[in-house]
């Protein structure tokens, strides 16, 4: 059972014999692994029990009370939970049915109890079993057994162990203890019945002391354990305290580790235990040994336990008790007989490591954590050829380091502001949200149902055949990026989709990525889009997730090849994507069929959408005609389409307009399901309660993005938008933009210049990118006072917006009429015309390549999403990396945090993931220093942290030598810290990779700094004499 070691030292323990009683009868036994175990206790027992898990491979959860917040016990877990809120601190480490949640609420299979607290509680082992939950520690019933006194000593009669003469039951009454004094001669003891720990005890030498020592330990007893009865033995004139360690499994074997002497002891408290117990004759230690285990097999114990023994002046012992639970003085017996439960120590050497916490400078750790986990080593087959012939040791995996970096960030924002830029200086709310109530269990079914068992053509006959109407929510994607600029995290969404999957389920489906929220999520708010996605499926798994794929460019601004927007459509459906609603700028067909055979090759609903501009119902306007729109149906359908839809994005689709272009696709494709894009929460088929406490849940939300949301600048809506026709989303961003330009105060001049631009560019569809291409022209215009007419006359001579030019050249399709001449040739004069679909001349990108390249770079290997991330947005992925590499996982702090950091003083819960809460307080900002940094300082955890942050304002005002860029190739920074002695090379020069730029001088030795790369050097940041500190820039190659 168990593997016994020669102690150290070197002496044999008499032979280290296990002692165990005979096979017991067999015990049905079910065997499930230990996945996950906590830990109901605190401080060192603890942290042990954590370790031992931790080295068998088993993950560990803490419970901790709102006073031990900066525990070490806490951080040591891979989860911990906060129990008994609002209760003192002993009283929350008790409270069962916390503890019993916890584990029930986070999948845990077993709860060690420790010692002290809640170890001897029968009624707590108990509830674990109830909870479907393996209590570590004996049954409840043999918890009951050993922790009443009276059955303990009859069990130990029973089983032929000699006892203490004492009486035979608690005493109550004065008389009682006078009577069995009287029988056995003094000197007698008195002791709680129901505790220990010296509280409650007594000994009495004659009998004038009996009234008022029985008068003080029955006081005690009560205050202690809540009962006053007592216990009256025979007292052993200076005995010695022997006990025996005994460890019993579920099949009835029992098995003893030997004795402990603990005789020092001070008011009954031991104070040093000595094992083996020393001048112990063997006769003597192998028959305490013997009772020990008879007596464990008498009562059918489990697990770790000690059995206590009085051994009195003549060579006799008595029973005591039984301790049914781990003991602090078990690690005596660790020690000696190298049982430590598990003998695994390689794991032990990992688990050591893994606790290590050393910042500022690099170690050896993850290097040592590669050598111990080989199979090469751990089969003991190392030699002097071991590190050479196993390069890969020396893949290093960097630590995550995330509490620190998220304080970095923090200390950040809090010296140099927000790291999203605000357009408006209004405050975040200061109280987060409280999403609805959601009912425990699955969500119900939705129509995400239908689609994964008759897939994509089911689902659309399904929507077809549903009598009534089916609603869309665009709350988590297009109404966002309208209202508060595209700028809600997923934190928030998170927060609230469970109550959507639940009160919202009969959705037709809801529009949740795609368009403008994947480069914002990157770029401005700093987190993965694609783990967006992810959490998004995993709290709504039951209603059709949208989303909108534009057309040839996918979900970026400019053409792609062909094999990126296949990959990128196949790689969404993975992460959880079910509708691409496909559309192009221009309604230009050979884009849109790509993106059609994308969506379709994927395995997805196929939504194509006829951007609607003009007015089908006026005979007037016949550029975008009924039969315009019929005929870019008739092809989408012809090529797989398996949703039609009307996309309205500025509101222009008229009552007449509509009832005139729905029943013409009605007749025209009778079996096409209709989708029209619109904003609006009618009550068909949700109820209006669920809808009015989604509602609320949103209107706190918006409180947060208080900088962002488009009342800030725009007070109302304006119903000249049937005159210039801004779609919704540009119409916020375009007054946000004015503002950012100065022309705030005239944007009712931008609003009319962008109808005259439109008429410039031929009357163009206006949705993301062609609706950019407008604003940017009608912002020029104003800028620069210029009429439509004034354009046109000065076209050749005028610089225009790159976004004009490029349209203008073809880059992203072909508008509908064709290009507006001559103004279009005026504008290029001899510039390049894209002929065709821009993305069908580019060639297949090599995804191999790019990933070798991110691999290099990064220091691990690409997931598939995120080799789609650099392939779409290169420059934008690049610099996200390099944010999370600096700064952690900011997507973990609370919206207000992330945007403006914390007050002085103020302290928040930032949870990294489930189980992982770092509690921080913002203490203090420092003076500037010489280097342009500022101290911040911080309480992380119940310990002091401080971090220095540059501040970029004061940076600007004095020279600081500029830092190295770690991401661009051709940025050389200094390898360490030193004085230039020497400087090989000029600014100009051509320079081979490896050849010297400069040498460094620190402490008597020198480094000669080469070149990465080769290339020219258009820039030298050194000159001799010069003191430079680690990665400060040398010099700069291209």
């Amino acid at each position: 059972m168990f593997q016994l070691c020669r102690p150290r030292g070197g002496r044999a323990l008499l032979g280290l014999r296990l002692l165990r009683g005979p096979p017991g009868p067999a015990r049905p036994v079910s065997y499930r692994p230990l996945r996950k175990v906590l830990v109901a206790n605190r401080g060192e027992i603890a942290i042990r029990v954590f370790r031992a898990c931790t080295e068998l491979g088993i993950r560990t959860v803490a419970v901790y009370s709102e006073q031990d917040t900066g525990q070490m016990h806490r951080q040591k877990a891979d989860e911990a939970y906060l129990v008994g809120r609002g209760l003192p601190p002993v009283q929350a480490y008790l409270h069962i049915p916390d503890i019993i949640r916890v584990a029930q609420e986070n999948e845990v299979d077993a709860i060690h109890p420790g010692y002290g607290f809640l170890s001897e509680r029968a009624d707590f082992a108990q509830a674990c079993l109830d909870a479907g939950v393996r209590f570590v520690g004996p049954p409840p019933d043999v918890v009951r057994k050993m922790g009443d006194k009276v059955e303990a000593r009859a069990i130990a009669i029973a089983a032929g162990v000699p006892v203490v003469p004492g009486t035979p039951s608690p005493v109550s009454a004065l008389a009682e203890a006078q009577e069995f004094a009287a029988r056995v001669g003094f000197p007698v003891i008195l002791k709680a019945a129901h505790g220990g720990g010296g509280r409650g005890m007594r000994v009495v030498r004659a009998p004038q002391e009996l009234e008022e020592n029985f008068s003080r330990a029955t006081s005690e007893a009560l205050a202690a354990f809540g009962n006053g009865d007592l216990f009256v033995e025979k007292f052993i004139e200076r005995p010695r305290h022997i006990e025996v360690q005994i460890l019993g499994d579920s099949h009835g074997n029992v098995v003893h580790l030997f004795e402990r002497d603990c005789s020092v002891q001070r008011r009954h408290q031991k104070v040093v235990e000595i094992a083996p117990a020393a001048r112990l004759p063997p006769e003597l230690r192998a028959r305490l040994a013997d009772d020990a285990v008879r007596l464990a097999r008498q009562v059918g114990y489990e697990n770790a336990g000690t059995v206590e023994f009085l051994v009195d002046q003549n060579g006799d012992y008595f029973f005591i008790e039984v301790n049914s639970r781990l003991q602090v003085e078990h690690t005596v017996t660790e020690e000696i007989t190298e049982v430590w439960g598990c003998l695994i120590w390689g794991s032990k050497m990992s688990r050591a490591l893994a606790e290590f916490r050393i910042r500022g400078v690099k170690t050896n750790i993850p290097f040592l954590q590669n050598v111990l986990a080989h199979p090469q080593f751990l089969a003991g087959a190392a030699d002097t050829q071991f590190i050479d012939e196993n390069p890969e040791l020396f893949h290093l995996r960097p630590g995550q380091n995330r509490a620190q970096k998220l304080l970095h960030y923090l200390g950040h924002v809090m010296v140099n502001g927000p790291s999203t830029p605000l357009p408006v200086k209004a405050k975040a709310a200061l109280v987060e949200p409280n999403p609805p109530a959601v009912p425990m269990g699955d969500p119900p079914e939705g129509l995400r149902a239908v689609l994964q068992r008759e897939g994509p053509g089911g689902f659309a006959r399904a929507l077809r055949r549903h009598r009534g109407l089916l609603l869309t929510d665009t709350t988590f994607r297009d109404a966002h990026q309208s209202l508060l600029a595209t700028r809600v995290r997923t934190r928030d969404l998170a927060r609230v989709a469970p109550f959507v999957a639940h009160a919202l389920s009969p959705l037709c489906s809801m529009e949740t990525w795609g368009g403008a929220t994947f480069d914002v999520a990157m770029r401005f708010l700093h987190e993965c889009p694609w783990e967006r996605l992810r959490e998004l499926r995993r709290l709504v798994p039951n209603i059709p997730f949208q989303m909108l794929l534009r057309g040839a460019n996918a979900v970026g601004y400019t053409n792609y090849p062909d094999n990126v927007v296949h990959r990128f459509c196949e790689v969404a459906v993975a992460n959880g994507m079910d509708i691409f609603r496909v559309f192009d700028a221009l309604n230009y067909m050979p884009n849109l069929l790509l993106g059609v055979e994308a969506a379709g090759n994927a395995g997805a609903v196929v939504e194509a959408a006829l951007s609607y501009t003009g007015d089908v119902a006026n005979p007037s306007r016949t550029k975008y005609s009924l039969q315009y729109y019929l005929g870019l149906a008739r092809e989408l359908v012809t090529a797989g389409t398996h949703v039609l839809c009307i996309k309205d994005m500025a509101g222009l689709l008229t009552p007449a307009a509509a009832r005139l272009l729905v029943g013409a696709l009605r007749e025209q494709h009778p079996e096409v399901p209709l989708h029209v894009h619109t904003h609006d929460t009618p009550s068909m088929g949700i109820s209006l309660e669920r809808v009015f406490e989604y509602s609320e849940y949103w209107e706190a939300a918006r409180g947060l993005y208080a900088a962002f949301d488009c009342t800030a600048t725009m007070k109302s809506g304006n119903a000249d938008v049937y005159e210039n026709e801004i779609p919704g989303g540009q119409y916020t961003n375009l007054h946000f933009q004015a503002h950012a330009m100065g022309l705030g105060h005239k944007f009712k001049e931008v609003k009319k210049a962008y109808a005259e631009a439109n008429k410039l560019l031929g009357d163009l569809i206006k949705v993301t990118p062609s609706s950019k291409v407008v604003g940017d022209l009608a912002q020029f215009m104003v800028q620069n006072r210029l009429s439509r007419e004034e354009v046109e006359a000065r076209a050749d001579e005028l610089s225009f917006p790159v976004s004009v030019v490029e349209f203008l050249q073809g880059h992203i399709g072909v508008p509908p009429g064709g290009f507006p001449e001559p103004f279009r040739s005026r504008v290029l004069k001899d510039l390049p015309r894209v002929e065709g679909r821009p993305g069908a001349s580019l060639p297949p990108l090599d995804f191999e390549a790019l990933g070798r390249e991110l691999g290099a770079r990064h220091g691990a290997p690409p997931s598939p999403e995120e080799l789609l991330s650099a392939a779409l947005y290169p420059k934008v992925y690049d610099e996200f990396r390099t944010f999370t590499s600096t700064f952690g996982p900011v997507a973990c702090l609370g919206t207000r945090l992330f945007l403006e950091g914390p007050t002085i003083a103020e302290e928040f819960e930032v949870e990294l993931e489930r189980g992982k809460t770092l509690h921080i307080k913002a203490l203090a900002l420092g003076d500037l220093n010489a280097a342009g940094q500022r101290e911040v300082f911080f309480e992380l955890n119940g310990q002091l942290r401080s971090i220095l942050v540059r501040d970029t304002q004061a940076l600007k005002e004095m020279h600081v030598h500029p830092k190295a860029d770690k991401g661009a190739k051709g940025q050389v920074g200094a390898p360490m810290p030193g004085e230039v002695v020497e400087v090989r090379v000029k600014e100009g020069a051509t320079v081979a990779k490896g050849d010297p730029l400069c040498v460094l001088s620190a402490m008597k030795m020198e480094t000669v700094v080469t070149a990465p790369v080769g290339g020219k050097v258009t820039k030298l940041h050194v000159r001799p004499g010069l003191s430079l500190e680690g990665d400060d820039l040398i010099a700069v190659i291209e």
